[in-house]
């Protein structure tokens, strides 16, 4: 009995020790990471969550702003010149083109197209009949202002429900 209850004891202050290094490393740990990005061409500023980095160069002209992810996310920015009449009619002209730049699919299909507060998006899926190339994943967002819209174009490659989540988060939190 006298060595069950030592045990008991020395199970229960291990347990303690252990319950109390854990806290005091999860209060004093740093807060994660995230960046900002600001681009005053197309008049955006947005949070980077964790995982998501400024790009360099946008990967396609007239774009003046870029963002990834590690995991195949991609999202571009650039301000729209003129005033903008019609938002889903140039969402829609504009998810055109840039689904015959960008995805090249055998089969694209819209799966999302509605009005927004403030604009239009709409979004592609496009699928390959070979073997290499998975689904792949297009979002394109107007957002028009006051005096001036700005163009976003979200590009998800390969897609995967989780990684659509993160892209589609991210462009609905540009301001």
């Amino acid at each position: 009995r006298r060595w069950a209850g030592v045990l008991v004891a020395l199970a229960a202050g291990a347990a303690l020790v252990t319950g109390a290094t854990m806290a005091v490393l999860r209060l004093t740990a740093p807060p994660p990471q995230t960046g900002r990005l600001s681009d005053a061409l197309a008049g955006i500023s947005v949070a980077l969550p964790q995982g998501w980095q400024p790009g360099p160069v946008a990967p396609v002209t007239g774009f003046t702003s870029v963002i990834r992810d590690g995991g195949g996310g991609l999202v571009m920015a650039r301000p729209v010149p003129g005033p903008v009449e019609n938002a889903k009619k140039a969402t829609a002209e504009a998810a055109e083109l840039y689904s015959r730049l960008l995805l090249k699919g055998d089969r694209v299909a819209i799966v999302d197209d509605r009005q927004i507060p403030g604009g239009h998006t709409r979004a592609l899926r496009a699928e390959y009949q070979d073997v290499v190339n998975r689904p792949a994943f297009l979002r394109v967002m107007l957002l028009t202002r006051d005096d001036k819209a700005v163009l976003l174009v979200g590009l998800l490659q390969p897609e995967e429900n989780t990684s659509r989540k993160a892209l589609d988060s991210v462009m609905t939190s540009i301001r």
